[in-house]
Order: C-alpha cells, then structure tokens, then sequence
C-alpha cells in the first residue's frame, strides 16, 4: 500500500505548477552577482618557420687565399627569414653554444670539405669582440622585440697568410632555454 503522503505531495506540485509558469516576476537573484573570468599565461617562447633547426648563418664572406700576413675576418649573425623567434615579454632567454663540428685543441674552426685544412675562429656577444662566448655556457640574451628575437652572434675568424682555396665550414649547436 502506498502512503498518503506521496499523492498528497504530487497534488501540491501540481498546484504549485501553473502558479510558477505564470508569475511576472519568475525566479531572479536580489542583487546581482559577478562572475570571475580570468586565463593565465605563462613565460615561454617558440622557434617557428620552414625550418625551425637552421636559425641563421654566420658567414665571414669571400676572402683571399694569400695575405702578406695572418689577417682577421668578423662576421655578424643573421638570422634565417623563414625563421622567427619569440618570446613572451619579460621572459628571460638564455643561449649556449657548442664548439661546433670541427672543434679541436680548445678552438671552434672551420673546416674545409675533404681535407684537413682549418680557419679558426671565436664567437662574440658584440660587435666590438669584447665578450666572449664560452663553450656550452648559458648567456643571458637580452632583446627589445619579443616578437622578432636576433641572437646577439658576432664571430672574428684569424685567417693565415695562405691558405687552401673552397669553403670552409662548421655546423654549430645553439641551444635556448627558457
């Protein structure tokens, strides 16, 4: 047997109903009330282009095979223009560069293709050749435009008196953390 309780509780829903639906002024808030909506984003940065694994070149230009005496030849990194590195503002970046592909006797060289021959040469936080930089050492890298980040790369490569004529090459390691 059922109880008396339960219909007489479906009876006051039912009455209850039709009073609801046609009240004018329906069910609000007193006071109304704020909702918070917020994101986090979080310091980073991103290498993006065709080919994200080759940043740019340093390149010492064309020189002659024979000097009177050993000479010096610097270069300026440019980066790649398919290549773009950004960063979040305020992030900070750092840098570490490897001793290359053809590093011997505590020296980063360039080396010619299908022989020994090699054309050393130093890597440089400025123009002026002032601050080196070390093997595998993170360097801070500071920059104005966080959408278009230049690596601050400059190279001062010692020439000797001759030298074997082609391109001398090396394929350096640069890694970016942040």
């Amino acid at each position: 047997m059922v109880p008396d309780r339960i219909p007489s509780l479906t009876c006051y829903w039912h009455l209850l109903t039709p009073l609801l639906l046609f009240s004018s002024s329906g069910w609000s808030m007193p006071n109304p009330v704020a909702v918070e909506v917020k994101a986090s984003i979080v310091n980073g940065c991103v290498v993006s282009g065709t080919n994200p694994g080759a940043i740019g070149t340093l390149n010492f230009g064309t020189l002659p095979g024979i000097n009177s005496t050993a000479t010096t030849a610097s270069a300026v990194f440019a980066n790649n223009t398919t290549i773009t590195l950004a960063c979040t503002p305020g992030t900070t970046l750092t840098m570490s560069i490897n001793g290359g592909l053809n590093y011997a006797n505590s020296t980063r060289n360039m080396k010619i293709a299908n022989n020994t021959n090699l054309v050393s040469y130093a890597l440089y936080t400025n123009a002026a050749h002032t601050t080196a930089i070390p093997l595998d050492t993170a360097l801070n890298v500071t920059y104005s435009n966080a959408n278009n980040i230049t690596l601050p790369i400059y190279g001062l490569a010692q020439i000797p008196r001759v030298n074997r004529a082609g391109t001398y090459t090396d394929t350096l390691t640069v890694t970016l953390n942040w």
